[in-house]
């Protein structure tokens, strides 16, 4: 069985399309998805419950948040997605071949990031986050991530953090247990059109080179936020 887990705070404007790709009849008989909210003060909980989907609230801070989505699913395979995210075509097929190889079972797979803006510097962006999760083995949770459970507790798991909790999973896993999907997590690109490309780029630059450094996340999510 799959378990999606989503963390949402305030998700009403991308949520509804997002949950579209996992409410399919077809699909939600073989998979459970789980909603795990931090205190969204809009109508975020009111569109799980209109799309028939479990809601479970926790404290706010995306570490946690996940954490407690895997507490209280019951998949034998958890898949991460952002609530400003939609999988694209041919996502399912390509993720339940992946699940039934019996070699991924220490593996963990990420789709190819692409965010809905048709704007050059999108184009660019995309290209960056891709082979930096590719060739440096750091994809950000934008782009997902399916991995077992067995593996996942095998990890350690997701940690309580506020900010780079992806990252710090992913360096876990390692580049060579990272296996990189055809499939496309279609990223709201709203961040980036309010704050600029360039501003937001360098800003996330920033946060992750000194997380690199040993700046504590809770120290790091005042100024990315």
């Amino acid at each position: 069985m799959l378990s999606i887990i989503i963390p949402t705070l305030n998700a009403e404007k991308t949520l509804d399309a997002a949950l579209n790709v996992f409410t399919d009849s077809k699909l939600i008989e073989n998979a459970q998805v789980l909603i795990v909210d931090g205190g969204s003060q809009d109508t975020t909980c009111l569109i799980a419950k209109m799309k028939g989907v479990e809601i479970i609230n926790s404290k706010m801070g995306r570490g946690r948040q996940l954490i407690k989505g895997v507490e209280y699913s019951s998949g034998d395979w958890l898949l991460f997605v952002h609530a400003d995210t939609i999988l694209t075509e041919n996502w399912f097929n390509e993720i339940t071949m992946f699940m039934a190889d019996s070699k991924n079972y220490r593996r963990a797979g990420v789709f190819r990031f692409a965010l809905d803006d048709r704007a050059k510097a999108a184009r660019r962006l995309e290209f960056v986050a891709n082979w930096r999760a590719k060739y440096i083995g750091l994809p950000y949770g934008d782009q997902g991530l399916l991995i077992k459970r067995e593996f996942y507790n095998y990890l350690g798991g997701f940690r309580p953090m506020p900010i780079m909790e992806d990252v710090d999973m992913v360096r876990r896993i390692g580049i060579r247990r990272l296996v990189h999907f055809k499939s496309v997590a279609l990223t709201s690109a709203s961040r980036y059109k309010e704050s600029g490309y360039a501003c937001r780029s360098l800003k996330n630059s920033f946060c992750l080179g000194l997380y690199f450094l040993g700046v504590e996340p809770s120290k790091l999510i005042r100024f990315y936020q």
